[in-house]
């Protein structure tokens, strides 16, 4: 007689659904601390539901946004230092959201690893509320993913989706014209963007990421790891205000191809580069890569993480309102006739 085979399970598989839940349980209180007039239901169900009337809508139009943080991921996981990446991970989201007029109002996100770490994962997750809360939308829902066999040890994924609702006929952007004026909001470092080309000069650097930070105090990881700032209030605040005409977000692309996204076709900008002074951590990246000013400007956001187009005779309010909000500002330059963006002065 044969003798019975040992019944196998999912856990021997890799799949840990207890370890799942235990996470749920863990970040409830975190994602509680996100609500905001218009969440229906908390984390749990099946879908998550956001009543538009409640948030205080009366004709809405919705916008929607989904991105991720990029190759900065690596960095995180080989500092273990896990807790801004889901600050990133908003960032990335909301701040497109606003550059529709849209005020963001949920967040979703899908995190994917090889095997749940309950730890590491909430880490993330609070990260992800932390970046909400700053961002004033509701954590609602998300994914996550263990995926053995797809995912190296200790590896994980991340994307995020955001909502966000403007009345009808509040999006932007809108009647951009020539002489509108550029504000620049400074950023809080580089971001989520570029990361391929920041590890590809650490690594020529000879440096490791527990190394003294060269442009600052801390170590090195932690310097490339300052999440990205998170502009919606501010922004928001802005709009309300009256006189802007569009903000563009300044990501892969900087803003040598973000900025023409927002005008109309046949419009560009002169842009002073001598309006803002280059943080020290992109000298560093220029110098040691040995990167001209022409692929620093088409790669990252070289201390602009957000510029707002604004009426000229409303430019001295918005940039004394945004800065009121907690923002650098600074006056970049003007939209202009042709197509294209034009540089005066240097990185």
């Amino acid at each position: 007689m044969s003798e019975k085979k040992t019944s196998l399970t999912y856990a021997d598989a890799g799949v840990d659904i207890d370890a799942g839940n235990a996470l749920v349980d863990r970040i409830k209180p975190a994602a509680a601390a996100t609500s905001r007039p218009g969440v229906m239901s908390g984390l749990g169900g099946f879908g998550a539901m956001f009543d538009l009337k409640a948030a205080g809508y009366s004709d809405p139009i919705l916008v929607s946004a989904t991105d991720g943080v990029g190759t900065k991921l690596k960095i995180a996981i080989d500092t273990g230092e896990l807790g801004t990446v889901g600050i990133d991970l908003v960032a990335m989201c909301v701040n497109d959201l606003i550059c529709q007029g849209a005020e963001p109002l949920f967040f979703l996100d899908y995190f994917a690893t090889g095997k749940l770490e309950v730890g590491a994962a909430a880490q993330i997750v609070e990260g992800i509320a932390e970046g909400c809360a700053q961002a004033g939308a509701a954590l609602i829902g998300g994914e996550t993913a263990e995926m053995p066999g797809l995912y190296a040890a200790g590896d994980f994924d991340l994307a995020g989706f955001a909502v966000g609702a403007m009345e009808r006929g509040g999006h932007l952007p809108a009647d951009v014209a020539e002489g509108d004026v550029l504000l620049g909001l400074a950023s809080s470092g580089v971001h989520s963007n570029g990361y391929s080309l920041v590890r590809r000069i650490v690594a020529e650097s000879g440096l490791d990421w527990n190394a003294p930070c060269p442009f600052g105090g801390g170590s090195l990881g932690a310097a490339l790891l300052a999440p990205t700032k998170i502009y919606a209030k501010p922004a928001m605040a802005a709009i309300k205000a009256g006189g802007v005409r569009g903000f563009a977000h300044i990501t892969g692309g900087g803003l040598t191809e973000n900025l023409p996204r927002v005008f109309p076709e046949g419009m560009g900008a002169e842009i002073d580069l001598d309006a803002w002074d280059l943080p020290p951590v992109f000298g560093w990246l220029r110098d040691v890569g040995g990167v001209d000013d022409a692929e620093m400007l088409k790669t990252f956001n070289c201390g602009i993480g957000l510029v707002a187009i604004v009426a000229p005779d409303r430019a001295d309010a918005l940039a004394t309102l945004l800065a009121d909000e907690g923002e650098s500002v600074a006056r970049i330059g003007t939209v202009t006739k042709g197509a294209g963006i034009a540089y005066a002065g240097q990185l």
